[in-house]
């Protein structure tokens, strides 16, 4: 325990000097574009923004960024494909323009072409970082298949030895409880969906990582997945409960049914906030703390913005230690919560001795 307190301070501090020298990069480029075209000088919000927003480039540190596909289709041009370094620094290429984070088409006066209906199929930096969690998690968990075909009686080793106790515990401690006897049949989807979020979060943590699971149509498609699992599982029990609740007088009806109907679209829209706002809320709060340190360096100078920076170290690293917890806590959550959902749609009705959750587990012995 103590090994891994340590090993998370270190990482926390590498986290912490990597995020201070990209932010400080980047605090010196809007000094420099201030100086030269007389606009005002570093800001805290901009800076946030810049890291917790999509882009058509992946921004590793400052001067340090890797270019992606950009995919565009309309249906006087076609197909057409190039790299989005052309778009930088607001250039124009092929009357193309990137604004606030979106491609425009221009017209031969420079004014956006609103007849173009344009399609914009990019490989943007949330969905190469999709990519990359995706070969991380096959390349991971094919690893682990091997090990066990490999290690057949054996004790686990390696990479299965590390991740079949967080495998045992999804299936334990929140498939078998929340949908008893039938568990099996959605644990892989349980299973891919805490380990999708996992890896995310934590990639989210490294320096010039992508802010994924921060991203509310990322959560939104997770949060449908779960939603469209649960109500197509559900059982007439499960909709009875919903069209006609057991004991409700008649005249209540109008008020309880439109009520049940709601909450089957809230469910799911709580899902999605949930994730999102963690997700986000860490990285801004971590961001806004070095922030302090530039803006205390504009008001009273350099003297000022080292007495801050010493202040607001430790708070930093503090928050570092806190999102590695977030990520797997989050993780956990919206993985517990869709196997509840899941739960209450497929749970058999029985009339005295408990739940029907209750009555499917078997007892151990």
């Amino acid at each position: 325990m103590f090994r891994l307190l340590i090993r998370k301070g270190f990482l926390s501090i590498a986290l912490f000097l990597s995020a201070l020298v990209a932010v400080n990069a980047q605090h010196e480029d809007h000094n420099g574009h201030a100086a030269a075209e007389g606009e005002k000088e570093f800001n805290v919000g901009d800076m946030i923004m810049h890291h917790i927003k999509d882009d058509h480039g992946w921004e590793f540190a400052h001067g340090l960024t890797l270019p992606l596909p950009v995919i565009l289709y309309s249906e006087d041009r076609g197909l057409e494909v190039f790299s989005s370094s052309r778009l930088a620094h607001g250039e124009v290429y092929n009357n193309y323009k990137l604004e606030h984070g979106k491609i425009h088409r221009l017209t031969a006066d420079g004014k956006e072409d609103h007849s173009a209906h344009l399609y914009n199929f990019s490989i943007t930096k949330n969905v190469a970082s999709l990519l990359l969690s995706a070969i991380i998690l096959i390349a991971v968990f094919f690893s682990v298949r091997n090990g066990y075909e490999k290690n057949k009686g054996k004790a686990p080793s390696g990479i299965q030895s590390f991740l079949e106790p967080i495998i045992l515990f999804v299936r334990d401690e929140i498939a078998k409880p929340n949908l008893g006897p039938k568990y099996e049949r959605y644990l892989p989807y349980l299973l891919t969906l805490f380990f999708f979020i996992l890896v995310n979060n934590l990639l989210g943590l490294l320096p010039g990582g992508a802010n994924l699971t921060g991203n509310i149509t990322v959560t939104l498609v997770l949060a449908v997945i779960t939603a469209l699992i649960t109500n197509f599982s559900g059982n007439k029990h499960y909709w009875g409960h919903i069209v006609k609740p057991t004991g409700v007088p008649l005249l209540l009806l109008p008020v309880i049914v439109p009520v049940e109907l709601v909450g089957i679209i809230v469910k799911p829209i709580s899902l999605m906030i949930r994730l999102f706002a963690n997700i986000t809320a860490g990285h801004i709060i971590i961001l806004s703390l070095l922030g302090l340190i530039f803006i205390a360096k504009n008001l009273g100078g350099t003297g000022t913005g080292f007495g801050v920076s010493l202040i607001v170290t430790p708070f930093t690293i503090f928050m570092n230690v806190i999102e590695l917890l977030v990520a797997f806590l989050q993780s956990f959550i919206f993985t517990l919560l869709s196997a509840m959902y899941i739960g209450s749609a497929v749970e058999e009705h029985h009339h005295g001795g408990g739940s029907g959750l209750e009555a499917g587990i078997e007892p151990h012995h």
